[in-house]
């Protein structure tokens, strides 16, 4: 059963009613590249039901981050980065920087990525 927010941006870039520059369609999960990119690819990867964040999808125990995962592979293959490295970071709360509450990954590559972040 698909669940939506209908006020989420996200659940409206799933629905196709906001544009997006779309890198990947499949089933559960989409990617797209973010509007205020932080690396030469900075895509953006989002499951298709609403899930507050990276926690509550853990919580509903279907495979969901696992093929957010896989995906953000698959990107960073196409995108020529995965052999020289990328980053995927889940922000979970406010606190940690997330500002749309839609489960969404960001992957991040192409130039070298410092350590500690933020």
């Amino acid at each position: 059963m698909t669940t939506n927010d209908p006020d989420c941006l996200f659940c409206k870039i799933a629905a196709g009613e906001v544009p997006a520059d779309v890198v990947r369609r499949g089933d559960r999960v989409m990617a797209f590249r973010d509007i205020n990119p932080q690396a030469p690819t900075h895509v953006l990867l989002i499951p298709r039901d609403h899930h507050p964040d990276a926690a509550s999808a853990a919580r509903a125990g279907t495979g969901l981050l696992d093929e957010i995962a896989r995906e953000a592979h698959a990107v960073a293959e196409s995108e020529g980065i995965a052999d020289t490295g990328y980053r995927l970071v889940f922000n979970t709360g406010s606190g940690a920087g997330q500002t749309v509450f839609h489960l969404h990954g960001h992957l991040l590559g192409g130039r070298g990525l410092e350590w500690p972040p933020g």
